[in-house]
Order: structure tokens, then C-alpha cells, then sequence
């Protein structure tokens, strides 16, 4: 489960961030205030805090840990994830259809005309067209957010926030996107490099935009953050101590240990590390301290430790920066094309023309939608091995997998996906597998070197 920092940061914050700039930028800002283990579309390690089938007991043997999770996979926790997993394809078609709206009833192009008469500079104007964009944008795309963000998390019981909290976090979530991150000034750039490179803006986008991601990454825990919650030193001493002490002996340095009130929005539980350097801070949700026991959040944080340790950051930023290459290159090739094929129907037959906005982000959806599946690999490559780390820095297996059904059988995610699901879909190995391989993997109880943890703990606990 890789929060904020990773998952959340790289997979749906950065990935779509490097592909989209400008525009497409607000949205993808603005979500990637909730960390990916806690989305309710997100196939991984969140959990309310009601309906779980049976009590998760300790000392249970692997089989009946996987028997454990499979009858916490109700009929209703099936529902809720189909509608998901639908959703999750659902999603970027539907924005895709937005965009190919706009363009082909010629709004776009009376935006642009509209954004004309603010002057002849094209700041000026890009600032016109974005405001009605994101309005159109906002009216258009606002049934299936509200449905998907709102609706859907209180038919099922998971959300403790009223609408009007909830409206108000994503209009303040697409004002951090506009008016912190610059998405005006990074459109106008963008717009200036297509028209001075119209062969290679594909390459300085994608340069452009590294800087973005390490930025960013730096300053949310600090910054962005505190926005949405509050964020204070955690109560309980005991359970500080001990955080860390683990982080200790995982070679992170002592940070203060925060806990967050996520309670006011969500019954969902989550745990994380993130930022660096200077920004890096270690948080534990409220409802997280109140459903989980000491042991089982020691196993989430060494997890969570792990992406440090292992090095994930920066291989997140080079891995998914390579992927946004590909992407821009792929939206330079379509855009091209669609632009010869259709730029007379929809009013604009250069690609620097800002009216061509839509159009850049349905290509850059499309070019998102090969590259995914690439990108869930390599997250889902990265979360498997912060499972050993976590396992092998805390000893603690029947607690990780007892912190893995509370996490994921609650969040109502299917925890044996079909194989077209898990591709596209799913940044975490499916529920079963990990639990599964927290209760089998201890090769200290063999005799065998750990394999990713090479440092002493404090004690045994196969």
C-alpha cells in the first residue's frame, strides 16, 4: 500500500500529471490530495471501519487467512467493486467523449475567439480560454464526479463527509491545481513550445515537466497537505516510540510521528511516509489509530518505510518521467493526424492554436491508456517488494496479514481480480496474493538471509 508519496504521487498524480500539463493538470491535482490506497476506485489497501464478516483472529493459519478474506467478500463489497472496476474504464472514456464534444460543436473554437478579444498576447489569452474551459469542463464533467467521488462512497457507507465538505475540497483541490502549481503559466509555455518546435515539443514537455514531479513531491507534505486536514504531533507515546524505533532500524532518520483527521471525510484507514528530505514526515490517520492494533500498524509503516529504504522515490520519478516521453510522443502523432483529418470541422488547423486543448488531452488520455498497464507493473513490482521490507524489518506475519484484510476486504476491492482487471487497474498485487504471502514468507525461521533487510530488529516473530 504506497500512499501519497508513490502510488498516489506517481501512478495517478504524476503519471497523468507529466502526461496532461496545463489544463488537464487541475483534475489530476486535485485527486492526488486523497493518497491512492484510500480512493474508493483505487483496487488497494483502504478500509472502513464496518463490515468486515468475521473477526480477524490472531494466530490463524494461511488457509484459513485466505478463507478469512474471501467471506469478507460480500455481496456487497462485490457490488460496490464492480461498479469500480467499471468505472475505472469508464472514466477516462468518458473525458475522452467530453473533449471530442467540445470540439466537434465548435465550442472550443468560439472559446478561442471569445479568449481573442482579451488581446493580442498570448497570456492574456490563454488565461480567457482556460477560465471558460474549466467552466465548460466543470458542468460537463461534474455528474459522474459527483456520482463517483460522492454518491457512490455514501450508498455503500464509506464516506463521513456532506456535500457541501466534499464540493469544497474539490474546488479547493482544482485551486491548488491553477493558482499554486501555475497551471496558466505551464499552458502558455507549453502552447509557446509547440509553436516554436512543432517537431520536438513533445520532447520539451516531457523535460519540462521532471522538475514538476520532484517539486511537487517536495513540497505537499509541507504545503499542500495541511490544506485539507489537520495535521498534529501524535498523542500516543507508546506507539511514537515505537514508529520510531522501527524507522530506526529501517535507517530512516527520526522524523516526528503526525496523525491526520481524516475521520471528518472518511471511515477509511491509511498510514504513510512520505515526502523527503527536509519535507518528509511520518502520518497515521485517526481512524486508522482507532480500528488497528499496535502491532498491525508497526507492519503498515515498515511497509511504508520500505519505498524509502528500497530507493522507490526516485525510481518512481525516473520510471514514470520515461513513460511521459512516450506518451507526449504518442499525443505529437495523434495530433498531428486528427489535425489534418478534422482541423477544418473544428476550426483550427495549427497545433499551437489554443482552441487545440481538447484535443490534447484526449490524445494524451489515449497515449495514457497504452502506457498503464506498464505503469501498474512497475507499481505493483515496487509494493510486492516493500511487503518483504515490511516483513523482514518488523517480523510481524500475522499481523501484516491481519492489517492486509482489515485494509483491503473492507474497502470492498476484489481481492481475486480477473486478469484484464488486475492489468489495467490494479497498482497492488490483489488482496489474496499478499495476504497469502505475508502469512508464508519468514526465512528467518529457515535459516535463510533476508533479502531485502539487511539491518538487526528487535525481535523474532515468525
Amino acid at each position: 500500500m504506497l500512499p501519497r508519496s508513490l502510488t498516489a504521487a506517481f501512478a495517478r498524480a504524476l503519471l497523468p500529471a507529466t502526461f496532461t500539463l496545463g489544463l488537464a493538470l487541475v483534475p489530476v491535482l486535485a485527486r492526488a490530495q486523497t493518497p491512492e490506497s484510500v480512493r474508493s476506485d483505487s483496487p488497494s489497501a483502504a478500509a472502513s471501519d464496518s463490515g468486515l464478516a468475521a473477526a480477524v483472529a490472531p494466530g490463524a493459519t494461511p488457509e484459513q487467512r485466505v478463507a478469512e478474506v474471501r467471506a469478507n467478500f460480500t455481496p456487497e463489497n462485490r457490488s460496490y467493486s464492480s461498479k469500480r472496476q467499471l468505472l475505472g474504464f469508464l472514466d477516462p472514456l468518458y473525458g475522452i467523449a467530453l473533449g471530442l464534444l467540445i470540439l466537434f460543436t465548435g465550442l472550443s473554437a468560439r472559446m478561442r475567439d471569445v479568449a481573442h478579444r482579451a488581446g493580442s498576447r498570448r497570456y492574456p489569452r490563454v488565461l480567457v480560454y482556460i477560465v471558460l474551459y474549466t467552466l465548460v469542463a466543470f458542468v460537463l464533467g461534474f455528474p459522474l464526479a459527483w456520482y463517483e467521488g460522492f454518491a457512490l462512497e455514501h450508498q455503500f457507507g464509506l464516506s463521513n463527509q456532506g456535500f457541501g465538505a466534499w464540493i469544497g475540497d474539490e474546488l479547493k483541490g482544482a485551486a491548488v491545481g491553477i493558482f499554486f502549481f501555475g497551471v496558466i503559466p505551464l499552458v502558455a509555455l507549453a502552447y509557446g513550445a509547440i509553436r516554436k518546435s512543432p517537431r520536438r515539443w513533445w520532447l520539451w514537455l516531457g523535460v519540462g515537466t521532471v522538475p514538476v514531479i520532484v517539486i511537487a513531491s517536495l513540497i505537499q507534505p509541507l504545503v499542500i497537505d495541511p490544506l485539507f486536514n489537520k495535521f498534529t504531533p501524535l498523542r500516543d507515546q507508546q506507539l511514537k516510540q515505537e514508529i520510531l524505533d522501527l524507522a530506526g532500524r529501517a535507517g530512516i532518520p527520526g522524523r516526528n510521528v503526525y496523525e491526520v483527521d481524516k475521520s471528518a471525510q472518511t471511515k477509511k484507514y491509511n498510514a504513510y511516509v512520505n515526502g523527503f528530505g527536509a519535507s518528509q514526515r511520518i502520518v497515521l490517520w485517526d481512524t486508522t489509530l482507532k480500528g488497528m492494533t499496535d502491532d498491525e500498524i508497526l507492519f503498515v509503516m515498515g511497509h511504508e518505510m520500505g519505498h524509502y529504504v528500497l530507493g522507490h522515490v526516485w525510481q518512481g520519478i525516473i520510471v514514470f518521467s520515461l513513460l511521459g516521453f512516450v506518451v507526449f510522443f504518442g499525443s505529437w502523432v495523434l495530433m498531428n493526424w486528427a489535425v489534418k483529418r478534422f482541423g477544418g470541422r473544428w476550426g483550427f488547423t495549427e497545433l499551437h492554436d489554443v482552441a487545440s486543448m481538447p484535443l490534447l488531452t484526449i490524445t494524451l488520455s489515449l497515449a495514457s491508456l497504452v502506457v498503464q498497464p506498464a505503469a501498474n507493473s512497475f507499481s505493483r513490482h515496487i509494493e510486492h517488494d516493500s511487503d518483504i521490507f515490511g516483513l523482514e524489518v518488523t517480523r510481524l506475519n500475522d499481523a501484516g496479514a491481519r492489517a492486509f484484510i482489515k485494509l483491503g476486504s473492507q474497502n470492498k476491492s476484489d481481492p481475486e481480480p480477473s486478469a484484464l482487471v488486475e492489468f489495467f487497474q490494479y497498482t497492488h498485487p490483489p488482496l489474496i496474493e499478499r495476504v497469502r504471502f505475508a502469512t508464508e514468507y519468514h526465512p528467518w525461521t529457515e535459516g535463510k538471509p533476508s533479502k531485502l533487510f539487511h539491518g538487526r530488529v528487535a525481535a523474532a516473530q515468525p
